[in-house]
């Protein structure tokens, strides 16, 4: 290996000033923090944590109630055939089946497609603030896309 010291001046004795900077400490010092920075990342997990309940002991003799709600193309919610006047009347009657604690029906939600989203969304949002625990949709078929006639 050979190191350039310049040339030396001949009227001072001085040797020149090199005009090139040592990249190699510098190089150094970028891959240890490089080292650093992918050791310290934590590990990124593909999972998603869901709160399933808890298992239950009891066996059940009968099918748990169900009641089902409906929104139809008018935007009309019914409940259980019944077509509910407004949205108290609604939240009184979930009311009544949230505060049956472990006893609570099961509700099929059934919104038609056509119906007005808000009332879909309101419906849904006041069985879940009034803590409605078993929601499920029922009729998701409706919602596919119709398949094109040839």
């Amino acid at each position: 290996m050979a190191m350039n010291i310049g040339t030396v001046d001949s009227l001072h004795g001085d040797p020149e000033v090199m005009m090139e900077m040592n990249t190699t400490p510098l190089i150094d010092v970028m891959l240890v923090l490089l080292v650093m920075l992918i050791i310290t990342i934590p590990i990124q997990l593909h999972s998603v944590n869901v709160d399933m309940p808890a298992p239950s002991a009891v066996n059940q003799t009968e099918p748990p109630k169900a009641i089902t709600i409906e929104v139809n193309a008018n935007s009309e919610v019914v409940w259980d055939g019944q077509v509910v006047p407004d949205r108290t009347t609604l939240e009184a009657k979930m009311q009544a089946e949230a505060q049956k604690g472990d006893a609570q029906p099961e509700i099929h939600f059934m919104p038609n497609r056509a119906a007005k989203y808000d009332v879909v969304a309101g419906v849904m949002a006041s069985a879940q603030r009034l803590g409605l625990q078993k929601i499920g949709l029922a009729n998701i078929p409706d919602f596919a896309p119709k398949p094109k006639a040839p």
